[in-house]
């Protein structure tokens, strides 16, 4: 029987202090990014009444799939949500993209985990790390039918955010995405940066 000693210890969750996120102002016409989604443009900034309570949502057009979201603005920085990548940022993707792929488990069920956990982070350099490296290995050695979804899925959130840093469509960001990947840093076609 496993007993459990949570009684022992006496922690006083009311004595912590937690920083709370910093509140983002997104305005209608922004570019954003939602985690697992993609980027998106704010459509919509209006009070709704849920179960009694008013709150304000933005209504957020999913570039990629016609899919909307609606989230609530003061929980937008808990939700992930941010602005679309500025050049600089842009820059240091592509030194991701470009770089060597980086060291996974060798068994499929422990890569598909720890790929999964990099994506769930929300950061982009994780996931353009994910979709390197599950580009990297579908090109010499294949992908388990898992690891082709979230290939295919991982690799369509960063190319959403992508499409508007580089000002380019789906196909252009998909096959300069290859590109970069599959050329290594000595042979990659130089990025080009879409002017505001």
């Amino acid at each position: 029987m496993i007993e459990s000693h949570a009684e022992e210890e006496d922690i006083e969750f009311e004595d912590i202090e937690i920083e709370p996120l910093p509140q983002i102002d997104f305005e209608v016409g922004d570019n954003v990014v939602y985690p697992h989604h993609g980027a998106g443009k704010v459509l919509k900034k209006e009070m709704k009444d849920v179960l009694g309570e008013k709150r304000e949502y933005l209504t957020i057009k999913i570039l990629h799939n016609d899919m909307t979201v609606m989230v609530p603005t003061a929980n937008a920085a808990v939700a992930g949500l941010r602005r679309v990548i500025d050049e600089e940022t842009l820059v240091k993707v592509v030194a991701v993209l470009q770089d060597q792929c980086s060291e996974m488990p060798k068994n499929w069920n422990r890569r598909f985990k720890h790929n999964r956990d990099k994506i769930k982070t929300g950061d982009i350099y994780e996931l353009a790390e994910v979709v390197r490296n599950l580009a990297i290995r579908d090109h010499q050695k294949g992908l388990s039918t898992g690891e082709k979804q979230m290939y295919t899925r991982s690799k369509r959130v960063l190319a959403s955010e992508m499409m508007y840093a580089l000002d380019m469509d789906e196909e252009q960001v998909d096959a300069h995405l290859i590109g970069v990947i599959l050329d290594g840093a000595g042979n990659a076609t130089p990025i080009t940066v879409a002017a505001d």
